[in-house]
């Protein structure tokens, strides 16, 4: 099922991704002159490429309505149930949609109603994660930022380690798995906390899988990406 969510304003190139379609891809800027630039000016450069980047996808989210925001979690989550890697998982690190994010709310339940132990995150002033259990839709709260959180007890920030597979969110994904966030270096943290083996999967509409997104030497790849329409494949080594 395709679920809309084309049109973010991005240049757009015929895809030959597992699923056919049209697939937006992340144009990198015209080089400057011969010679290294300052690092300072490199780090730039990068930050404004992911500005606009962010503010474009953001854009084409606004424009998708509660219906196709909540087909979309459905279909992620059926993806996401469907999974051999889940259906093992003991331990589940997942999050609690918000705004226009892909809707997480009833994958969270089904893997709470199935077994699995859910960990979700609490957001902390350095914009680093801490995480605490999810025992059903009552027990989340408002938290900073608009987020939704855990009311339970923190469990530390290296809980994160302990699971058995990590949900992620993401505005857009690379082919080779390299992942753009909202720009706090939440999610960059995370994942650098995660084993070398455990699958980390990244939920997106069904444009937002893009060639190459612009990134830096400190942010951090996911292993699976995970589309409505498309279903779930894993990032190019």
């Amino acid at each position: 099922m395709a679920v809309p969510g084309a049109g973010h304003g991005l240049p757009a190139q015929e895809s030959t991704a597992p699923g056919g379609g049209w697939l937006t891809s992340w144009t990198r800027p015209v080089a400057d002159p011969p010679g290294r630039q300052p690092a300072a000016a490199e780090a730039e450069q990068l930050a404004a490429a992911k500005a606009d980047l962010r503010r474009r996808i953001l854009a084409g989210r606004a424009r998708l309505g509660p219906d196709q925001r909540a087909a979309a979690g459905r279909a992620l989550r059926d993806a996401v149930l469907g999974l051999p890697q889940v259906q093992m998982a003991g331990t589940v690190a997942a999050y609690a949609s918000v705004g226009s994010e892909p809707d997480t709310g009833g994958l969270i339940f089904a893997l709470w109603k199935r077994g699995s132990y859910l960990l979700l995150p609490l957001l902390r002033p350095d914009a680093d994660l801490d995480w605490a259990s999810y025992e059903g839709p009552d027990s989340l709260r408002p938290g900073p930022r608009g987020l939704l959180e855990p009311s339970e007890p923190p469990r530390g920030r290296a809980a994160i380690s302990r699971a058995d597979l990590v949900l992620v969110p993401a505005l857009a994904v690379g082919r080779d798995g390299m992942r753009l966030g909202r720009g706090g270096g939440s999610y960059d943290r995370v994942l650098a906390r995660v084993g070398a083996g455990i699958p980390t999967i990244a939920l997106l509409y069904d444009d937002e899988l893009l060639d190459t997104v612009p990134a830096g030497p400190h942010d951090q790849r996911v292993r699976l990406i995970a589309r409505p329409g498309a279903g779930i494949i894993s990032a190019l080594p």
